[in-house]
């Protein structure tokens, strides 16, 4: 029998709100989705510029989600290696340059390989700084995912309405250095309070937990958050498309799904730390799953845009908090280094919203989008299913003890 003593550290640890760590962490955060923000109103500049069509722009934006997905598994890896603090601050400061670079270049070639790099900075840094959230969750003993995942979502609402102004106020060139230096700026200031968690040892045992797994439960963990992020995809793309095409609404209206989704997900992520610290982290995903369930049925069998918008708004309180745990989960599964763990969940989970969208698109031009979206909860009750899993979220001690077992 293996007895756990309690230290002084521990306790101090549980008892902090706001140590500098996890100030840092949520910069780190701020800073990823303030660089993603600002390139989203940058989109057509820059089409504009290399004089891309339609199609042309997709495959440029398809480049951008195969360098994330790419480059996750690779910080993965390198985050068991040489920490997530390291690898955190590695992949900021490749990042922070590139609305720069894609500001000044002017042919597709080039325009191709500055988006692979820049999803691929996006994605490393995407898996290193959930890493250091889930260190940083063990080292307090309380969760924080949830409120570091909405201060991603508020960099990239500053960034996407800064960059907007700045670029019809100012011009392009103007908005990518300011734009760089508030993100270095940012980063500044989390860079020396960064918690550096330890990598693993060089042992063979260690060494062989950096490599992507053989055993099914990182994989189903994957799945999890792939069956998470495929409808908020699904709500992300097609939303207005359903309420204008399917209910009759007008532009303004078809938009305010997708609003009505996105404010409701904010404000619960800023709670949601609280609300697993309280209930813990299975509870608080069983919930979540079932009212993003509620959510996504009643939108898509509401008979006007109004239900439609309230169904999205409640399936936005559902799913705000499925992807912080089950990322916490990946983050913390026995006898696995953190990085490899999350570089599967954020991969497969990324790819949903990447490449689903155009599955979903397919099939509601033979079913319509209210079937489509009746269907999503299907996938939605495979991670209620699963929820027991989110012991492992709860359980930061509990997985450096069984890690020493293996």
């Amino acid at each position: 029998m293996e007895m756990r003593v309690e230290t002084p550290l521990a306790d101090a640890g549980r008892s902090g709100y706001l140590p500098k760590e996890r100030l840092a962490v949520w910069l780190l955060f701020l800073v990823n989705g303030f660089i993603v923000g600002n390139w989203a109103p940058k989109i057509p500049e820059f089409a504009e510029r290399l004089h891309l069509d339609k199609s042309e722009l997709g495959l440029m934006i398809l480049v951008f989600g195969v360098g994330s997905l790419v480059m996750m598994p690779v910080a993965g890896m390198q985050i068991a290696r040489l920490g997530s603090a390291r690898v955190s601050k590695i992949s900021a400061v490749l990042l922070v340059p590139s609305i720069l670079t894609l500001t000044f270049t002017q042919s597709v070639p080039m325009a191709g390989i500055a988006l692979f790099l820049f999803g691929g900075f996006v994605g490393g840094m995407d898996v290193a700084m959930n890493a250091n959230a889930v260190a940083v969750e063990r080292k307090m003993r309380r969760a924080i995912m949830s409120s570091c995942h909405a201060f991603w979502s508020l960099g990239g609402l500053l960034g996407a309405g800064l960059g907007g102004y700045l670029i019809e106020h100012s011009g392009p060139t103007v908005h990518a250095i300011v734009a760089t230096a508030i993100a270095a700026v940012m980063l500044a200031v989390a860079w020396p309070i960064v918690h550096m968690d330890r990598p693993a040892k060089s042992s063979v045992d260690e060494t062989s937990r950096a490599r992507l797994p053989l055993k099914p439960l990182p994989w189903l963990v994957g799945a999890m958050a792939l069956f998470c992020m495929v409808p908020e995809g699904a709500v992300l793309d097609w939303s207005a498309l359903y309420l204008r095409q399917d209910l009759g609404a007008n532009a303004g209206v078809a938009g305010l799904g997708f609003a009505a989704f996105s404010l409701t997900m904010a404000i619960m992520r800023f709670a949601g730390d609280l609300v697993r610290d309280k209930l813990g982290a299975v509870m608080t995903l069983r919930i979540c799953t079932v009212i993003a369930m509620i959510g996504m049925l009643a939108a898509s069998l509401a008979p006007d845009p109004t239900m439609v918008i309230l169904g999205f708004a409640l399936c936005g309180i559902g799913i705000s908090n499925m992807v912080p745990i089950v990322f916490s989960i990946a983050g913390n599964l026995p006898g696995m280094a953190p990085g490899v763990g999350l570089s599967i969940a954020t991969t497969l989970g990324y790819s949903g919203i990447l490449f689903a969208p155009s599955t979903i698109g397919f099939i509601a031009e033979h079913t319509g989008f209210s079937a489509v979206f009746a269907a999503l909860p299907l996938l939605q009750a495979v991670v209620l299913a699963f929820s027991g899993l989110a012991r492992y979220a709860d359980a930061g001690e509990h997985h450096e003890t069984v890690a020493q077992r293996v």
